[in-house]
């Protein structure tokens, strides 16, 4: 790294920092040879400076992947499994210095990265078992004598993760950990804002003993995204892509995968309702909002974006979480006592920026925050409830992506889930009520692949992850579920002579 940079944090183990990419256990720099700077978000001062890859980058990139795959994809499920758990180890042991750097990539609070570093870590904790659970089947014909079917299922190739900036480490974690628990070898492509904390990563993994070229890391800056994410989407060799972020950049995606036919995960954006009835218990619903709403500043794909409450507890429960909001400290995410931090972009703060000024040219009533964050000179953004909300806002048609809650007044449940299902995406919902039938009818009735159901935490390695609608396809995490996305299935079938 350059001397004109000086880190704004100290490490226990500063060897843990590397600035190249990670190529096929190799920190290499780019063709190029240009290079572009990672930001503090708290500050706006630069701090690192990281290779840019461009598309003449990907091909040698990917063939030393699908070297690597050719062996990899034959170590026992145990070796693999020890792998995953010297891994895990590992980046539990160095959790203090990650969250460190991931403070300073995203601008999240400490207490906060270091609460994604646990999140992250159960799906390595996770995986490392999957990777010995994997079977096929064998079943009896029900009409032919003597056939038998056999399945065997075989890691698809190399896999690409494409993954945003929000919870990079937590990402990447969840795609690669169950690549390498069915035996493929990957090529991460981390955000442009969040390069340090992912290259650690790739560290952690070489110092656990990964062969060569099974977990590999390339840079690059946003100018040249689109051209390297679609040359390693389009690449022959590549048979497996998964991509978190944005519902429009998961269509172009989509459509670099389609010619080749590629496998393909999308985790898109949210736009998350979050219900409150009038039997509600608002103390959970405030506290679940809490944590669901200025958690990374709202910069989650989970996060409540609707706020629906119950006209007999609306007043009480705006009041009630205006009251909870207001004692929030906001700040660099580095500061001791900080509940929340800057947004990581920004091109975040004016678009919430739009959409707070569109919702008040609307009739919307500003409760609290609506603005910038005086004297601080980083992305920072008030914590800003709005009320009077309509469903021609901004805000009710597209996802925030910001510290903006913006609570909607509702009568009947059934309007209540008009509204909320009245968007095009389908990731999360969530309802508050202590009417269990109610519960079970929003559980059916709300369209989103997943439903928190007096709960606004939901997500768990155990868990099937992932949207319907425009939030996507495919499932990330959970039992028999998140493997198989990085699985062929094989179907063999057997005729036995003389045998039933």
């Amino acid at each position: 790294m350059s001397t004109q940079y000086e880190l704004p944090f100290k490490l226990s183990d500063p060897t843990l920092l590397h600035f190249d990419a990670f190529v096929n256990n190799t920190w290499v720099q780019s063709v190029s040879g240009k290079h572009f700077e990672v930001i503090d978000p708290g500050t706006t001062l630069p701090w690192a400076r990281i290779p840019t890859f461009t598309p003449p980058d990907i091909p040698s990139t990917v063939q030393s992947a699908h070297l690597a795959f050719e062996s990899y994809k034959t170590l026992p499920p145990s070796r693999r499994s020890h792998l995953l758990t010297t891994w895990d180890t590992l980046i539990r042991t160095h959790a203090a210095d990650l969250s460190q750097i991931l403070t300073h990539e995203t601008g999240k609070p400490l207490p906060e990265s270091l609460a994604e570093l646990t999140y992250a870590t159960s799906f390595t904790h996770w995986f490392a078992a999957e990777a010995e659970r994997i079977t096929g089947t064998l079943s009896t014909a029900s009409s032919i004598p003597g056939r038998r079917i056999l399945t065997l299922k075989q890691p698809i190739g190399v896999s690409v993760a494409l993954v945003p900036w929000n919870f990079p480490i937590a990402m990447v974690l969840r795609k690669a950990a169950a690549a390498l628990a069915a035996g493929c070898s990957i090529i991460v492509k981390p955000s442009p804002e969040t390069p340090v904390s992912v290259l650690v990563l790739a560290e952690l993994a070489r110092r656990a003993g990964f062969p060569a070229g099974v977990f590999n890391v390339v840079t690059t800056d946003i100018e040249h995204t689109p051209g390297v994410s679609e040359a390693l989407c389009t690449h022959p060799l590549v048979k497996k892509v998964s991509f978190t972020g944005s519902t429009a950049i998961g269509k172009i995606v989509a459509g670099y995968c389609t010619p080749g036919l590629k496998k393909l995960t999308l985790e898109l954006g949210g736009n998350c309702p979050f219900v409150v009835f009038d039997d509600a218990d608002l103390d959970v619903a405030v506290e679940s909002l809490m944590s669901l709403k200025w958690r990374h500043a709202g910069q989650a794909c989970i996060s409540a974006n609707r706020i629906y409450v119950q006209r007999g507890v609306y007043e009480r429960f705006v009041g009630m979480l205006k009251d909870r909001t207001e004692k929030l400290v906001v700040g660099h995410g580095a500061t001791e006592g900080v509940g929340m931090g800057p947004l990581t972009t920004q091109r975040g703060v004016e678009k919430v920026e739009r959409q707070v000024e569109d919702a008040r040219r609307l009739g919307a009533e500003v409760v609290l925050g609506g603005g910038r964050v005086d004297g601080l000179k980083g992305f920072f953004f008030q914590p800003t409830i709005l009320t009077g909300m309509t469903g021609e806002m901004l805000v009710s048609r597209e996802e925030s992506f910001a510290p903006l809650a913006a609570v909607y007044v509702f009568d009947g449940e059934e309007e209540a889930v008009r509204w909320a299902n009245d968007t095009s995406m389908g990731l999360a919902s969530y309802v508050f009520t202590k009417d269990a039938d109610r519960l079970w009818r929003l559980f059916e009735n709300l369209e989103a692949g997943m439903v928190g159901l007096n709960t606004g935490s939901m997500s768990a390695a155990e868990a099937p992850f992932g949207g319907i609608k425009e939030s996507g396809y495919g499932k990330e995490s959970g039992k028999d579920v998140a493997v198989e996305e990085y699985l062929i299935i094989k179907t063999g079938t057997l005729t036995v002579q003389g045998h039933y």
